[in-house]
């Protein structure tokens, strides 16, 4: 349980992330994965990060019961922070990042995805933002990096999932594939990326970060203002604690 990193061949670094049952993970843990990436893509051995999760789905999000157990504002703090690290470490890592998504891709899902470099899916993957629904906001940034502006816009405020053979065809997933060939389909593109040499690697992801005509620390930054004033209105947790039950959608 937690986060992990493997070197399955030369060149190509796997940061696994399992927090069962369904990949929620906790403060800590976006800290976690923020650190694994950054020091895999420090490692001047490895050209490629393959970014994977054990279990049902890839990722569900920030744990919102860790938010309700907490008496004051610093699990909300702690998890916007924790969100905005791992986030960046993602776009930030200095070599290319290949997710590989199976399950659910949900909330801070997007936010990991929508910044990696290449996303290889399964076929029974879906991708969305439930932000409305739990009392929050944020990760447009990176979901506006996977589909259209408008349809960006429909899912965010509907809170529905899109397939990855969508995303496909929208140019976004890579490939899609039977889930139990997703790993060797992610390691071998990853495979592909870290043939090249490892200094010319480099510099390609600071010059294609560098042309990027979004600058997502800073916009994901500007959402996340507003999920801490919905929280301040108190908002957010009504909406919050309709989560898991019958209440919810309904208020």
């Amino acid at each position: 349980m937690g986060v992990s990193t493997s070197a399955p061949e030369a060149g190509v670094a796997v940061v696994t992330v399992d927090f069962p049952p369904v990949n929620a993970l906790p403060v800590q843990g976006w800290y976690d994965l923020a650190a694994a990436v950054r020091a895999a893509g420090a490692d001047p051995d490895v050209r490629c990060v393959v970014l994977t999760a054990e279990g049902r789905g890839f990722n569900a999000g920030v744990d919102i019961k860790e938010m309700q157990r907490a008496d004051g504002p610093e699990a909300l703090i702690g998890a916007n922070r924790g969100c905005f690290e791992a986030f960046a470490a993602v776009y930030e890592c200095e070599v290319p990042v290949v997710a590989a998504v199976q399950g659910f891709c949900l909330g801070g899902g997007i936010g990991l995805v929508g910044n990696a470099d290449a996303i290889v899916a399964s076929d029974d993957a879906a991708f969305g933002l439930p932000e409305l629904d739990r009392g929050a906001l944020g990760a447009a940034t990176h979901l506006a990096r996977l589909v259209p502006q408008h349809l960006m816009r429909t899912l965010y405020y509907t809170s529905r999932t899109v397939t990855a053979q969508e995303l496909h065809r929208h140019g976004s997933v890579w490939s899609v594939v039977p889930r139990d060939r997703l790993r060797g389909a992610a390691l071998d593109l990853a495979r592909e990326i870290a043939a090249k040499d490892g200094h010319l690697i480099r510099l390609a992801k600071a010059a294609i970060n560098g042309i990027d005509p979004v600058d997502v620390r800073r916009s994901y930054r500007f959402e996340q203002g507003f999920t801490f004033e919905a929280n301040l209105s108190g908002v957010a947790d009504r909406v919050r604690d309709t989560f898991g039950t019958d209440k919810e959608h309904r208020t």
